[in-house]
C-alpha cells in the first residue's frame, strides 16, 4: 500500500504536522494552491516568555489572489525580526543552536514559496522521519481541477492507494468517490505528546522549532505517526458518519 499525503506549504508548522508528513511515502506540496488569509502557510505561533507570539511573513499586495507559489514578501526586514523572535522565545532551551541553524538553512531559500517548502522539509530530515522517501510539487504534476476531485487525481497520478489527510479535509472530501477508486481514506490522529517546554502550561500548537529546540535529538520520539479511518473519525467528530 503506497500511502499519499497532499498539504498546502506553511511556515515551520506544529509538531501534528509532522506526523501527517511521518504517514506518508509520497508527499505532494499543494504550492498551486490559492493563498488564504488567515491561514498557517506564511505564519505560525511561537512560545515567548511573554506569551504566545505570531511568528508571520508579511506579503505584498496581502497575497490576495495568488497562488502559494507566487507569493512575495513585502520588506526585508522580516527575516532579521523573525530570527530574534526565535532566539528570544528559545535562549533558555538546550538545543538552541540547533534550531537556529535548521532556521537559517530554510530562511536562505528564495523564492517565498521554497522557504515554505523547506521549511517542512528541512525539519523532516532532522527529525529522521524514515518518510517520505519522495517529496513532489503539485505545481509540476500537471494536474487541473479543484477541490477533492484534484487531490483524488494527483493521489491517483501517483500510484498511492491510501490518501491520509489533516482534519480540515472533512469538511469536503468524498470518501465514498476515492473507495470506488480503490484508495483508502485515513486521517491523522494527532498525539500531541507533551514535552519539556518552556514557559507555562505545555501547548503543542507552536512551531517544530520549539520541539526541536528543547529536545534536540531526541525531539523524533515525539513525532508518533498515527491514522484512524475515515469512517470512525467523522463518527468521532460528529457522531454521524
Amino acid at each position: 500500500m503506497t500511502t499519499v499525503v497532499i498539504s498546502q506549504p506553511q511556515l515551520f508548522p506544529w509538531q501534528g504536522f509532522f506526523e501527517l508528513v511521518g504517514s506518508a511515502d509520497i508527499y505532494v506540496h499543494l504550492d498551486d494552491a490559492q493563498f488564504s488569509k488567515g491561514s498557517f502557510t506564511n505564519r505560525i505561533q511561537i512560545k515567548h516568555p511573554n506569551g504566545i507570539k505570531w511568528m508571520t511573513v508579511p506579503l505584498k499586495g496581502k497575497g490576495q489572489f495568488q497562488a502559494i507559489n507566487q507569493l512575495e514578501p513585502a520588506g526585508i526586514e522580516w527575516k532579521r525580526q523573525h530570527r530574534e523572535l526565535v532566539h528570544q522565545s528559545l535562549s533558555r532551551a538546550p538545543y538552541l543552536n540547533l534550531a537556529l541553524s535548521l532556521f537559517d538553512r530554510v530562511y536562505d531559500r528564495e523564492p517565498l514559496g521554497d522557504l515554505l517548502i523547506a521549511s517542512i522539509e528541512v525539519p523532516a530530515l532532522a527529525l529522521s522521519l524514515s518518510k517520505p522517501s519522495k517529496w513532489l510539487k503539485s505545481s509540476l504534476l500537471g494536474i487541473a481541477g479543484s477541490s477533492w476531485e484534484r487531490v483524488l487525481a494527483i493521489v491517483k497520478a501517483v500510484g498511492g492507494t491510501r490518501y491520509v489527510t489533516a482534519h480540515g479535509a472533512a469538511d469536503y472530501l468524498q470518501h465514498e468517490v476515492f473507495e470506488s477508486q480503490g484508495i483508502v481514506v485515513e486521517y491523522a490522529d494527532y498525539s500531541e505528546s507533551v514535552y519539556p517546554q518552556l514557559y507555562g502550561s505545555f501547548t503543542p500548537y507552536v512551531s517544530i522549532l520549539d520541539l526541536i529546540a528543547n529536545l534536540g535529538p531526541q525531539a523524533q520520539d515525539a513525532i508518533r505517526p498515527k491514522t484512524i479511518p475515515w469512517r470512525e473519525f467523522l463518527l468521532r467528530r460528529t457522531g454521524v458518519c
